[in-house]
């Protein structure tokens, strides 16, 4: 409006109106503030569900093998609204307590099986990160929880080929166990076998036992009857894996037994302990034959050398000869008292669920709801031991809704639809969940009991402290994964045929860089714009070398200057142009929608039914860019509307492929990245879209504000809430729209610290 060619205000003028018909909203909400209404039962999402456990009993679980996902809401999983309770959730709930309880507590347990596997579609050629040793390759690192003192089993197996083979055993590699950074075992696998026969699987290195973690229980044990496995074969392996050589019944044997001498039975004391799987890098390592990729479609167009031996599962099974509980840190967050007497017991246990139950509820234990745990501990006492008893309470515990969900309560006898300040308790949960996606801490806690959180300076110290806390990373994983749609790059698999480099490897690289990027700017306090014009990334060697950026070298993710280079800012970010793409090409069209949507705030109309897809070839058959083929998408009058906002932005960004690298040809084409937008400016490749946004920073502020105000309140934008937005990215502006000033101002907004009655 009005239509093309018209007479139209000029910008100055829209832009005046606008202001002043702000302004005047923005008067009349200050002077009847409305809050709004969030939820009155608000589920803990399954990360939520997570963190709390982890702070409550300093007990790191997997929530994702507990609990199914949660649905997302307004693009947040933590939407009050959609986090419902189903009969079967609440199954999964009481299972969850009760594996949890019994973990924390340390009960003895019968031997169980747990197996952590390895995508197939890592690389294991180069040391993968800071958790694998100097001179390592490829492997698997991952904390694990033993639940009691005793001995347990560590199981290798290696990946196999597309012919069950196990890859690369035609040379002899070194592969060795650590626990907690030191080395328990090591093995060699692959290679010619000593005239005789020897350990053809797998040959322990020498080893000293006094040196193993845990009380010492005797000598290490191989196999599963205590004997190291034997196979013996007459040489090396065979020089072809395609199934035409297949050799004696020996060799079958060994070529696909060769890893199952990798295990050792060890004793480990209580708690989470690292454990790390690698092999020791060589001086020179042989390629091998290609053998098809096991990935997707690769399994017919794409082949990898088969030269390396690859770890593809680490199980870890007991306990057996348990020898007691052991001292874990779960065990001495959960027993500040131990009764030396029986009549002590119930002391202890009012003390040890007193203080569980407040850290639980988010508030201080009503007598009723402590009486149910000590019901419960009663229960577990009678049949066993005192630490039986506080585990059955802490099962109740962990499904109490006062635990599984955040409760707020209207005051008695305040009328219908009226607006009321949450209590500090409730206030101390809405700010502990927002900024650590948990709950509150002992100090926070304090402070909302002794009705001092309110106060401006107290609440403004707690802020700055709470950002400062490593919990804090919550906000790049929980708010700003979702924000930009990065958490989704491990659902994206971009076709092997036109991109075979791309792997798991580089899959968390690019997020790593994302995620450490984004905490950077955050904990450094810088402008929200400087998201989009930050001249620094983050990068190791896999990502620099995808990017074209040189002396970058080792696993390690360090801070690169880009030295004005096209990378800068959030927009040249590979998972964000990777999550933006279609698996076999780039798509300008869900570019410029992410843009309109997560950038600049303003969402494209949903598109009408039955709008035709874009067209794969060009008119007759014939090969055509991406761009062209557009161009005739738009020639239908039902399409030209809306893509003639879209698309001009997503061209912008078509010098990148889909995922992420630096192109300049498309279809053989020189690749066009300009755009002209609806008002016929023309921007021309990212560093034109980059000054446009800057431009308009104003607006960008805006947008993260919303999306961050979304995120904390657990409910969608209304109309009520943007004057709030538009006062927070005012006041922040004089503060050179810093972080900490656009969270302050969410944090004392009306709508985070108010909430109206029920109507």
């Amino acid at each position: 409006m009005p239509p093309r060619g018209r007479p139209r205000p000029d910008q100055g003028v829209l832009d005046d109106v606008v202001e002043h018909l702000e302004a005047s909203l923005d008067r009349a909400a200050a002077a009847n503030p409305d809050p709004g209404r969030s939820a009155a039962f608000h589920r803990l999402s399954r990360e939520q569900y997570q963190n709390a456990v982890r702070d409550l009993l300093t007990l790191e679980v997997d929530a994702a093998e507990l609990l199914p996902a949660d649905a997302p809401g307004y693009e947040f999983d933590n939407m009050a609204g959609v986090l419902t309770v189903s009969p079967a959730l609440m199954e999964r709930y009481m299972s969850a307590a009760r594996k949890v309880s019994r973990l924390a507590v340390g009960l003895p347990q019968q031997p169980v099986v747990e197996t952590y596997d390895v995508p197939l579609n890592l690389v294991q050629e180069d040391r993968l990160n800071e958790d694998f040793p100097l001179g390592s390759r490829g492997g698997a690192a991952f904390r694990h929880n033993f639940p009691v003192d005793g001995e347990y089993v560590i199981k290798v197996d290696l990946q196999t080929n597309y012919v069950d083979y196990i890859r690369g055993l035609n040379s002899p590699h070194q592969i060795e166990i650590r626990l907690d950074g030191r080395r328990v075992e090591s093995f060699t696998v692959g290679g010619d076998v000593p005239e005789g026969g020897a350990d053809a699987a797998a040959s322990s290195a020498a080893h000293d036992n006094s040196s193993a973690p845990g009380p010492a229980r005797g000598q290490m044990r191989f196999g599963a009857a205590g004997q190291r496995t034997q196979y013996r074969a007459p040489g090396a392996a065979p020089e072809s894996y395609e199934g035409n050589i297949l050799g004696s019944l020996e060799w079958e044997h060994y070529m696909q037994h060769a890893d199952d001498g990798l295990q050792l039975r060890l004793p480990v004391r209580a708690g989470p302990h690292e454990v790390v799987v690698s092999f020791l890098r060589q001086l020179w390592e042989p390629d091998g034959v290609l053998q098809p990729r096991p990935y997707g479609f690769a399994l017919a167009i794409d082949a990898t050398p088969d030269g390396v031996p690859a770890v593809g599962s680490v199980a870890i099974s007991g306990p057996y000869a348990q020898d007691g509980v052991g001292e874990t840190p779960s065990r001495r967050a959960i027993f500040d008292c131990r009764p030396l007497r029986d009549a002590d017991e119930q002391a202890c246990a009012i003390r040890i669920l007193t203080r569980l139950a407040t850290a639980a509820y988010r508030r201080p234990a009503r007598d009723r709801e402590l009486q149910t745990l000590l019901d419960f501990y009663a229960a577990g006492r009678e049949k066993g031991s005192f630490d039986e008893g506080i585990q059955l309470a802490l099962e109740r515990l962990l499904v109490d809704p006062n635990f599984l969900f955040r409760i707020e309560r209207d005051p008695s006898r305040a009328a219908p639809g009226t607006p009321y300040d949450v209590s500090d308790l409730e206030l101390a949960s809405r700010l502990s969940f927002f900024l650590w996606s948990s709950v509150p801490d002992d100090e926070l806690l304090a402070a909302a009991a002794r009705g001092q959180l309110r106060n401006p300076g107290m609440l403004e110290q707690q802020v700055r402290r709470m950002l400062a806390d490593s919990r804090a990373t919550t906000l790049v994983d929980g708010f700003a994964g979702q924000w930009l749609q990065v958490r989704n790059i491990r659902t994206v698999y971009p076709d092997p045929g036109e991109f075979p480099h791309f792997d798991d490897n580089l899959r968390e690289a690019l997020l790593e860089e994302t995620r450490l990027f984004i905490d950077s700017q955050i904990r450094e306090d810088r402008g929200v714009p400087e998201l989009l014009s930050a001249d620094y990334t983050f990068l190791n060697e896999r990502l620099a070398r995808h990017y074209g950026v040189p002396n970058v070298y080792g696993s390690r993710f360090r801070r690169v200057p880009l030295n004005g280079g096209d990378r800068g800012g959030l927009l040249g970010h590979g998972s964000i142009l990777t999550v933006t793409s279609y698996p076999n090409r780039t798509s300008p069209v869900l570019r410029g929608k992410w843009l309109l949507e997560n950038i600049l705030g303003t969402p494209p109309a949903p598109p009408p039914p039955e709008v035709p897809s874009l067209p794969e070839r060009g008119e007759g058959g014939g090969h055509a860019t991406v761009r062209e083929r557009l161009e005739a998408h738009r020639n239908n009058p039902a399409c030209a509307a809306c893509h003639a906002s879209i698309d001009p932005l997503g061209f912008t960004l078509e010098r990148f492929d889909a995922t992420g690298a630096r192109r300049t040809l498309d279809e053989g084409a020189v690749i066009d990245a300009s755009g002209t937008l609806p008002g016929g400016t023309t921007i021309e490749g990212l560093s034109g879209l980059r000054a446009l946004l800057l431009d308009r920073r104003e607006q960008f502020v805006r947008t993260v504000t919303e999306k961050l105000l979304t995120y904390a309140l657990g409910r969608g934008i209304e109309h009520y809430d943007l004057p709030v937005v538009r006062g927070i990215v005012r006041e922040a502006a004089a503060n050179e729209y810093r972080w900490s000033a656009i969270i302050m101002g969410i944090v004392r907004s009306t709508p985070f610290q108010m909430r109206s009655t029920k109507s």
